[in-house]
């Protein structure tokens, strides 16, 4: 309840109007190139006035949620999904052959379902293969295909007896995050190549 009545006080709107950062970043771009920022005191009050009007132009809620993006993209929502996926932190009977099963599944199963019926369908002229989108880059987001968690779950937890679901809890929890990391790490260096 506190970060919602703190999210709701905190002002969506900027304190710098566009009209207003235009006029003083303009005053900025109209010094001559020179030293100005050294010697010119209302030289450095007009850049000083600058760097708080770039600040402020955007609101207080947007600064925040970009200052709190990556704490919660990396940090909060990962354990809110591992505590709300209910795997126990602590030694528990696993089905070593079942969480296999599973992790085998999402991370070579499913891209190799992803690129086989995509192969199938270009081939059969069901399907058009856009000519910027080559075979490695379907094949690493056929990687990412292997992160399931919501739905996985889920159904896990209607199709298995108690005693298995931390088995399967930890095939789809480890195969999402392998999936996740070799496909984003494949994408960088396909894309990274391809800029070259």
């Amino acid at each position: 309840m506190t970060g919602v009545i703190l999210g709701l006080m905190t002002p969506a709107r900027s304190w710098v109007s566009d009209r207003r950062l235009h006029a003083i970043l303009d005053r900025v771009i109209a010094y001559p190139p020179g030293e100005h920022w050294n010697s010119d005191a209302a030289a450095r009050d007009d850049l000083n006035k600058a760097g708080i009007a770039t600040r402020e132009a955007l609101s207080p809620i947007e600064r925040l949620e970009i200052a709190l993006h990556p704490w919660v993209a990396f940090c909060i929502l990962p354990l809110f999904a591992l505590a709300n996926a209910g795997v126990p932190m602590i030694a528990a009977k696993f089905d070593p052959t079942l969480t296999t099963a599973i992790f085998m599944a999402f991370v070579p199963g499913k891209p190799v379902g992803v690129i086989l019926f995509s192969f199938l369908a270009v081939k059969s002229r069901l399907g058009i293969r856009p000519s910027e989108l080559s075979w490695g880059l379907l094949a690493a987001r056929g990687l990412l295909t292997g992160i399931g968690f919501t739905m996985a779950l889920f159904i896990a937890d209607l199709a298995f007896d108690a005693e298995l679901l931390n088995s399967v809890k930890l095939g789809v929890l480890g195969a999402s995050a392998i999936s996740a990391i070799l496909g984003l790490l494949i994408l960088n260096w396909l894309t990274s190549a391809a800029a070259r």
